[in-house]
């Protein structure tokens, strides 16, 4: 054997040794018998702090424990910034994040996105009293939406200036102060706010179009494919048995003051008519 070769072959090898191959993520959670799940810190009616308890609840914090469940294991809870969500997961913080997280094609180049379990839209409040009719009468204006969230995409993709928060709260209360013209969240959030808008503060109304429609998923690692089949096989199971619906209407549904009836079943992504964002 010449020199050259031998010299290839100990490189060859100090490199195998360097990038050793991605460990199996499930076998992982399985031996820990823990799942970590990044949530929102505190979004309502997702995840937030139960002001009796102090615990984390909400829709996301009950499909954590659901997948938990079904994985025989226990969630760990890890609330989260918004513009953290896909962060964490992608750097192995967290196992899965369940944040409300949208599928981006940016997002999608990060991380793996499960089965979507609903279809959301993002929809634009303003106060009672503004003359626009659509999205497109609010084009150049300044609308308040979280930071790093979709509803942050939809304003820019409708040409409209955003102007961030950490949370929904103060995005609201920015406009509550005409600091902006509107304000852009999920359809659960919007649906609060207008409501305790009618008793409350400035009275407020939303927007009938939709600035976007975005599929909702699961995030994990890249490369991690039986992780990936077995959150879509779990996510698949809960809604078949009926279990995903009864967390929905716990939190969202008719006898909540979302009034939301959840219509969407968990199926591939290719298989839904949508527009992906950037």
């Amino acid at each position: 054997m010449t020199l050259t070769r031998i010299t290839l072959g100990l490189a060859l090898a100090a490199t195998a040794l360097a990038t050793p191959a991605k460990a199996d993520q499930l076998a992982d959670i399985l031996s820990a018998k823990t799942l970590r799940c990044a949530t929102f810190a505190d979004v309502p009616p997702f995840a937030s702090p139960d002001p009796k308890t102090r615990e984390m609840a909400g829709f996301d914090v009950d499909l954590c424990n659901a997948i938990a469940t079904e994985l025989g294991v226990k969630a760990e809870v890890k609330p989260v910034s918004v513009e953290a969500r896909v962060p964490e997961v992608k750097l192995g913080r967290v196992d899965i994040t369940v944040a409300n997280l949208a599928y981006t094609l940016s997002r999608a180049e990060q991380i793996q996105f499960s089965d979507p379990y609903y279809l959301a839209k993002e929809m634009l409040i303003v106060p009672d009293a503004d003359p626009g009719k659509t999205k497109a009468d609010f084009e150049g204006q300044r609308i308040a939406s979280t930071k790093g969230s979709t509803s942050e995409m939809s304003i820019k993709l409708n040409k409209s200036t955003p102007l961030t928060f950490q949370d929904t709260a103060s995005a609201y209360l920015a406009v509550q102060q005409g600091k902006a013209r509107g304000m852009v969240a999920n359809t659960m959030t919007t649906t609060k706010f207008v409501n305790q808008s009618q008793t409350q503060g400035k009275k407020m109304r939303m927007i009938p179009d939709p600035m976007i429609f975005q599929p909702i998923g699961v995030g994990m690692q890249k490369d991690q494919p039986a992780l990936t089949a077995k959150i879509n096989e779990v996510l698949r199971k809960l809604d078949t048995s009926g279990e995903l619906g009864k967390i929905w209407d716990k939190w969202l549904g008719p006898n909540t003051e979302y009034k939301i009836v959840r219509n969407d079943k968990v199926v591939p992504l290719s298989e839904l008519k949508f527009e992906p964002i950037p």
